[in-house]
Parts: C-alpha cells; sequence; structure tokens
C-alpha cells in the first residue's frame, strides 16, 4: 500500500503552459507549436477517431483541427475555459461536421439513386398522354365506315400511298381519295381537332 502511496504522492512534471503556447502561436511562434502540437496531437486524435472510427478520415481530420489552431490560435480566450478545451471544442466539431458532410453526401447520393430509377415527370407524362391519344383515336376509328376504316388504316398506319390503297381495294383512285377525305374528317370531328 505504502508502495502505491508513494507513486501516487510523487511531484508531477509540470505540463506545458499551453495559455501562454497559444500566445505565442499566435505571434507566429513555430517553437511554441511544436511545443502545443506534441501536448495536443494524442488527445485530438483519441477525440476524432472516437466520433469518426475511420483511421483515414479521423488523421485528415486531426491535421485540419491542428492547422486551425495554428491559424486561429489568437481566437483563444483563457477566461472562457481551458486551452486544452478550446483545442477539443475545435477537435469535436471538425469531426462531428465530417460526419455531417459524409451523412449529407450519402443522403444526396441515395436521392439520386432513386431519381435514376424514377422515370422523370414529363417522360410518364407523355406516356399516359400517348396512351389516351390512342384510346381516343381507337374509340374514333370504330366510328368510320368499313370502307374509311380500311383506307385509313392501309395509308396511315400502313404507310401505302393512295394509289397502292385503290388497288389493294380494287376501288378507282377518285373513291379512295373521297373516303379517305370522308374518313378524316369524321376523325378530326370524333377527336375535336379544330383546323
Amino acid at each position: 500500500m505504502r508502495h502505491d502511496a508513494r507513486l501516487t504522492d510523487a511531484p508531477r512534471e509540470p505540463g506545458p503552459d499551453l495559455p501562454e503556447l497559444l500566445g505565442q502561436v499566435a505571434r507566429g511562434d513555430q517553437k511554441a507549436f511544436a511545443t502545443v502540437y506534441e501536448a495536443v496531437a494524442g488527445p485530438v486524435m483519441g477525440l476524432v477517431r472516437s466520433i469518426l472510427r475511420d483511421p483515414a478520415q479521423s488523421e485528415e481530420v486531426a491535421q485540419e483541427v491542428l492547422v486551425e489552431v495554428w491559424r486561429c490560435a489568437a481566437r483563444y480566450q483563457p477566461e472562457r475555459g481551458s486551452a486544452m478545451s478550446w483545442v477539443m471544442t475545435l477537435a469535436h466539431r471538425r469531426a462531428v461536421d465530417r460526419v455531417r458532410s459524409a451523412q449529407a453526401a450519402s443522403n444526396r447520393e441515395h436521392r439520386a439513386a432513386l431519381l435514376d430509377r424514377t422515370p422523370a415527370f414529363d417522360e410518364v407524362t407523355e406516356q399516359v398522354e400517348a396512351r389516351l391519344e390512342r384510346e381516343q383515336v381507337r374509340r374514333c376509328m370504330r366510328t368510320l365506315t368499313e370502307v374509311q376504316h380500311e383506307s385509313v388504316t392501309l395509308a396511315y398506319y400502313r404507310g401505302h400511298t393512295y394509289r397502292e390503297v385503290a388497288e389493294l381495294l380494287a376501288l378507282p383512285l377518285g373513291t379512295v381519295k373521297t373516303r379517305l377525305r370522308d374518313g378524316l374528317i369524321r376523325l378530326r370531328d370524333c377527336l375535336g381537332v379544330s383546323v
């Protein structure tokens, strides 16, 4: 028991005076920064690693924190808390920002993947409109006489010329033209197309 008491009662080596060192760092003292770096790098890395879990990202964020300490040492205010607390707050904020950024990127990728799988609104609208138009044309085609229906089908759906339609139906060309004209007028009226 006495052995343990001697270890705990032994005088500790005082750590670096971080507030003083940060003041020197704020004035551009690289040697002071090296001392600050040695004092805080381990705790910063430990905190960042506990938040991020990923070793590579943790190293990157810890490095960003230490660069921020170098650049922003003048912002440290001793009356608001210890120097170590200030550094650890910077580390915590930076690590949480990285987690949020990664989550936002993941969310964007997820939304983009969903959009890729979902047809565009215009594409869906066009498909619906085309289907409705086809159904309306079919309904109107049923109102034509048999000869009009055959003439329109051969000329406009199968791509035959008027002369070929006349030959296929064994009718004079003038009769086919008249029946096509009458059939198209009837279709136009049925479909509600204005001239």
